[in-house]
């Protein structure tokens, strides 16, 4: 589906079912949910249900009771990946289906192998029905299956099984033996267990067309007894003979690279079926006998030779149909990122290469950027993935490249991005690309995502970074989203002292040298949105000393755009009655007064001063300064509005100006309040990342 296309009808449909689960349920008494009336769902609804609750995260004990005696919501293809569901909780809401896939990897909630397999087996119709099983990631607590010595129920009771996942376990070599007797058994995914021995695949050496043995740290065979087992797979068409490359080298390294030379180097009529190789991974693969295997294999489609050191062999560019994972080009890179998300290592390589081939990239990638942010998703405490993946980020949506991608997609990318900033939150080099992908007019002016999120993220990061360019990137994206939130959003961001501490450090750290730069105008912005109309804000920014700094400021700088700033933020402190009296201090007012009265000041900057006067002379009951220097103000005030034909470029419109009758006939003082909106000029810095 295109990115930009709508949501499908059904998603929205499940999405509302989700949100509203409490109010469509009752309670059991055991406190497990139940719908209080459902129609019967179309079976493939029921499947797509338990995905969405355990996609979005709410599928635990208590709402996966609705499936629980259910004629309502059947289940054949069932998705508890990653869910905290018990054993009690499974067994009584899902084993009862006539289950046809299930796929429990990495489930939470004290759950094992063995309870999946005892409780599916349980249910006579799963013992033929079941066919797809994924226990990636489980303990398998083999042992408990076992009764005086032998199997009392195990892999074998599933005798309808095709494919079996037992990735990232503690597999043993009698369990092994014991999947090995399945009768129809087509794919079986070992990877990363504890299995020593593969003479056990002898047993379906006439079904098995897929087996994926990625890193098998403990596995102890010569290598030719290991090619004599391989050898005799006559059915076998794809395996995956891979290596984690960083991994240290254990008792199966140079053996299993022994393997894969003989294998590669080795007759076509051993594997006669294999179309796919993945080796990636082996450090001692030579580009000899790469080009060997190829052509002696014309029917190959694919070739795994990520970290290997010979993608590049001239023999695999020939091979119009062939697709290869490496690092010779781009198919290559972005061929291992679609194949290899499960798999921290490979994707932590891949997007290395991508970085490298992105860092000068001049037209729009959105399916780069979609691979890099489905490896951000996959492994998202990865921080090996998310130092890269970030940098690809930026490299992917900087300058003009973010305005020629899809908006829902740059969307997606800036929550991975905030995500990332949540995640490793003391890691420099994360952060700032993080903020380097961030600081684009463009994404900060048009693209939706949780800006409140990101001012936050943005603001905690700037507290420990005094870098002068980071520093000034980070109070950019601040100013500007600090005018992008709503009302609410900016009433509790206003509430932290520590974000006006932060900020107002900033421009005390640039009034000290007397500096005029883009960072001192982003943060006297940031601090003028801040406070506009937020009274919470407004007196933080008096107990952080701010008035002080400000008048310091005020009367050292003459550019109009910083007096423009300074005087519109006072202007929002004179509209809070309560701490107007913070503002009745005679050397300030006369301050103001000269800039109101003083022609060669930009006509905006003297508004602003005026705004000021106004509020502070329109209450006489408040007033306890001299009165002469109060009919001073509303003379002049009278005379400069009287002046004003028009306003030139102001970055204020007001919603009212209404004049008051006052003492001396006049009409003034003149009462008005402000909605502002600052504008940011370029905030995107090109500045190298490191990976």
């Amino acid at each position: 589906m295109d990115a930009e296309s709508p949501q499908a009808l059904c998603d929205l449909c499940l999405a509302q079912v989700c949100r509203s689960l409490d109010s469509l349920c009752s309670r059991r008494a055991d406190g497990s949910m139940c719908l209080t009336w459902a129609p019967l769902f179309p079976q493939e609804m029921a499947d797509q249900l338990l995905r969405k609750m355990a996609t979005t995260g709410i599928l635990n004990d208590t709402t996966v009771g609705i499936f629980r005696n259910s004629k309502e919501l059947r289940l054949r293809r069932a998705s508890v990946r990653c869910c905290p569901v018990s054993t009690e909780a499974f067994h009584l809401a899902l084993c009862p289906h006539r289950l046809q896939e299930l796929d429990a990897s990495w489930v939470s909630g004290g759950i094992t192998g063995a309870d999946i397999i005892s409780g599916l087996a349980a249910n006579l119709e799963c013992r033929s029905s079941l066919q797809r099983l994924s226990l990636n990631g489980l303990h398998l607590d083999w042992g408990s299956l076992q009764e005086d010595g032998r199997v009392r129920v195990g892999f074998s009771s599933l005798q309808g099984l095709r494919t079996l996942i037992v990735a990232n376990t503690d597999l043993i070599d009698p369990a092994l033996e014991d999947i090995c007797t399945l009768p129809q058994l087509e794919t079986l995914d070992i990877s990363c267990s504890a299995v020593s021995k593969l003479t056990a695949l002898l047993q379906c050496k006439n079904t098995l067309r897929s087996l994926i043995a990625h890193c098998l740290r403990q596995l102890d065979m010569s290598p030719a007894r290991m090619l004599f087992v391989l050898g005799q797979l006559h059915a076998l068409r794809h395996l995956d003979f891979s290596d984690d490359h960083f991994a240290m080298d254990s008792n199966d390294g140079r053996d299993g690279e022994e393997t894969v030379q003989q294998l590669l180097e080795g007759s076509p009529q051993v594997l006669p079926s294999l179309i796919s190789l993945d080796i990636s991974g082996r450090k001692r693969v030579m580009e000899a006998a790469v080009r060997a295997f190829v052509e002696a294999r014309g029917g190959l489609v694919f070739l795994g030779l990520l970290a290997t050191g010979v993608s590049s062999c001239d023999v695999l560019s020939s091979q119009e149909n062939l697709k290869v994972t490496g690092e010779a080009n781009e198919n290559q890179v972005c061929e291992a990122l679609r194949r290899y998300r499960d798999r921290e290592c490979f994707i932590r390589e891949a997007l290395v290469h991508l970085y490298n081939l992105t860092t000068d990239i001049d037209k729009p990638r959105p399916d780069m950027l979609k691979l890099v942010l489905s490896a951000m998703q996959t492994h998202p405490t990865s921080l090996h993935v998310h130092l890269v993946a970030t940098a690809c980020a930026f490299n992917l949506t900087t300058q003009d490249l973010a305005e020629a991608m899809p908006v829902s997609l740059l969307t997606a990318a800036i929550t991975q991005l905030l995500n990332a900033m949540k995640t490793f939150p003391s890691h420099q080099q994360v952060q700032k690309n993080c903020l380097l992908a961030l600081c684009s007019d463009y994404i900060l002016q048009d693209v939706p995502f949780d800006k409140y999120l990101a001012a936050t993220l943005v603001i905690n990061w700037l507290s420990s970074h005094e870098d002068p360019t980071l520093q000034r990137m980070a109070v950019a994206v601040i100013s500007v989203l600090v005018a992008k939130l709503s009302t609410g959003q900016t009433a509790q961001l206003s509430k932290d002292v520590f974000i006006m501490k932060q900020l107002l450090a900033i421009v005390q750290q640039k009034a000290m040298v007397g500096v005029v730069d883009s960072t001192l105008k982003f943060a006297l912005s940031a601090l003028w949105n801040l406070t506009d109309e937020m009274a919470t804000a407004a007196h933080n920014f008096i107990q952080c000393q701010g008035l002080e700094l400000y008048e310091e400021v005020l009367e050292t700088y003459t550019e109009p755009s910083i007096q423009q700033k300074v005087l519109g933020l006072l202007n929002n402190i004179a509209e809070v009655e309560e701490l107007q009296s913070e503002l009745l201090v005679e050397d300030l007012l006369e301050h103001i007064l000269t800039i109101l009265r003083d022609p060669q000041v930009e006509v905006g900057v003297r508004y602003f001063a005026g705004g000021i006067l106004a509020q502070l002379t329109s209450r006489l009951e408040a007033w306890t300064l001299d009165t002469e220097l109060r009919a001073t103000i509303l003379k002049h005030l009278h005379i400069s509005i009287m002046t004003w034909t028009q306003l030139e470029r102001e970055m204020v419109s007001y919603r009212r100006v209404s004049p008051r009758e006052c003492s001396c006939g006049q009409s003034g003082p003149y009462i008005w309040s402000a909605v502002k909106t600052v504008r940011c000029t370029n905030t995107t810095v090109e500045t190298p990342v490191e990976v």
